[in-house]
């Protein structure tokens, strides 16, 4: 059977593999299920869906930063953040934290309007986009400590900054994951 994946959009995707012009073998996903699909992944390949629903077949990229540091990050979340709807994403040496661009509770709202509450929630899901707000940075491999960075929204910096001094990571997320989506965030540098 070929390799299906099933987006949080509730897209299926198929994955396919086609010839570089040297004659390499390319995999890629689509939305097509003609073609020549595989029916098993490539060695060193994986299936990968960014936060903002797109999805790709990619070199499965060297670890940095460990499961377990992933954890400690979705574990934060829960326990000392408002925030319901997010998603963490690694890249290299940083952990980000991606918060909903829209107000879920007024959605939800909107989506219950003669649905299940079950219903609802599933496209909710579908319509929510994610912007990344804070960043957790490896700076010391061997001490495995990490700074922060919140992402400044003023017209003129759009850019991340730098909060806060070097720690643990378990205590950075203590501290500072329960400014996500409060005013107290804007405060932070």
């Amino acid at each position: 059977m070929p390799i299906q994946y099933i987006s949080r959009l509730e897209k299926t995707y198929y994955l396919h593999e086609g010839v570089t012009k040297t004659g390499k073998p390319r995999y890629y996903i689509s939305l097509k299920s003609e073609g020549k699909l595989l029916d098993i992944m490539p060695e060193d390949f994986e299936i990968y869906e960014n936060p903002s629903g797109q999805v790709y077949c990619r070199k499965i990229p060297k670890k940095t930063i460990t499961d377990e540091e992933v954890a400690i990050v979705e574990q934060g979340m829960e326990q000392f953040s408002k925030i319901e709807y997010y998603k963490i994403d690694v890249k290299q040496k940083t952990i980000h934290v991606f918060i909903a661009n829209q107000d879920t509770d007024s959605l939800l709202e909107i989506f219950s309007a003669g649905r299940e509450q079950k219903e609802a929630r599933r496209l909710l899901i579908q319509a929510i986009d994610y912007s990344a707000y804070m960043e957790f940075v490896l700076t010391n491999d061997k001490a495995r400590l990490f700074t922060v960075r919140r992402y400044c929204f003023l017209g003129s910096v759009d850019d991340w900054i730098k909060v806060g001094k070097p720690g643990r990571l378990d205590e950075l997320v203590k501290e500072y994951v329960r400014h996500l989506g409060e005013d107290s965030y804007y405060e932070l540098f």
